[in-house]
């Protein structure tokens, strides 16, 4: 199910003066991707997630899903219109005197789904997010991947068009993070739910996101297909979320002269997996000795660095450069010398 913000802002009344949570902003996800929101405390990114099931109505703007737009509907339209956008929260928000059973089923029985019938869809929600053992177990026994799952279950249960997360992983440890990323790609893939994950974190963003916004001070600076952003980054907060990922430094001891220099190079796609190192020690006359690298994978895409330094006549470096900027798919982001 597609959304589209049109023009959309929040400013609140905060003792007497103004604060713009968010500033004007338009923005179209489409039907079935999975989208990413990431930037630092305090960027408007919750604000923005909130507005598009009117959590938060809108200072101006529309916010359209579907074709139809929220702020025109009544409150009983609304209402019915919710129940088919999902939301996760990073703190679970499980009543936890419940089993996980009664959990679900709270969602169910307020949205008036038939009796008869809840209880063969508590047990599938279950067996969707891996928890068919665990209906009678209370949610305060549960560790914080099995309680996200519950939410994730809870979220599911009146089978959403939209599915919101909201730094749904912050509370968890890298390798529940990482399963609660698979069962959410999982989730897209096998019931083509459209999903929004804002995050500060870019490791979930390449694992999961399909296209991203990049938000600072209430306004999304730079959108693109996650694989692009992470590889030619463009504004200055994006580069710092990507340099948290590779986290390159040149060692403190390294003296640059014209004779001794240090150069990165990033792969681009199948390029990242080959060797290409050993044809620059066959094809230039230099010392070569490699100081970091490493490839990453965007949504299984393969993205490499590599940084390394070459001592020489300042010649046959020049002509090591030249090579390496006519090369399709390697690009030379950075030299010291």
């Amino acid at each position: 199910m597609s959304i589209k913000l049109e023009s959309v802002s929040k400013t609140y009344q905060l003792k007497g003066r103004k604060v713009e949570a968010l500033k004007e902003t338009s923005l179209e996800i489409k039907s079935g991707e999975i989208f990413g929101l990431i930037g630092y405390s305090g960027a408007g990114k919750s604000t923005l997630v909130r507005l598009i099931n009117l959590l938060e109505q809108p200072t101006t703007g529309s916010v359209t899903v579907a074709g139809e737009d929220l702020t025109k509907l009544t409150k009983h339209e609304l209402r019915q219109k919710r129940q088919k956008i999902g939301m996760i929260f990073q703190q679970f928000n499980l009543i936890e005197s419940k089993t996980v059973y009664e959990n679900i089923e709270f969602v169910l029985k307020a949205s008036k789904f038939d009796k008869k019938n809840r209880t063969a869809r508590i047990k599938e929600l279950l067996e969707l997010v891996g928890l068919g053992d665990k209906a009678e177990i209370k949610s305060s026994n549960l560790s914080g991947g099995q309680k996200q799952r519950v939410g994730i279950a809870r979220a599911l249960a009146n089978d959403p068009d939209i599915l919101l997360c909201d730094e749904a992983t912050s509370a968890l440890d890298p390798d529940t993070t990482k399963s609660i990323l698979k069962l959410l790609n999982r989730i897209n893939k096998d019931l083509g739910i459209t999903i929004i994950v804002i995050t500060h974190e870019m490791e979930v963003i390449k694992e999961i996101a399909d296209r991203v916004g990049v938000m600072s001070k209430g306004e999304i600076l730079e959108i693109g297909h996650t694989y692009d952003v992470f590889s030619h980054p463009k504004h200055e907060i994006t580069k710092d979320f990507v340099q948290e990922i590779y986290n390159f430094e040149v060692p403190n001891q390294f003296k640059a002269t014209r004779e001794n220099q240090v150069i990165t190079i990033q792969f681009l796609s199948e390029n990242a997996e080959e060797n290409y190192l050993n044809k620059l020690y066959r094809n230039f006359d230099l010392n070569i000795s490699i100081l970091n690298g490493r490839i990453e994978y965007i949504k299984d895409q393969p993205l490499g660095f590599l940084m390394f330094q070459v001592t020489g006549k300042e010649e046959e470096i020049n002509r090591l450069k030249s090579h390496i900027d006519q090369t399709n798919g390697i690009e030379r982001v950075g030299y010291i010398g």
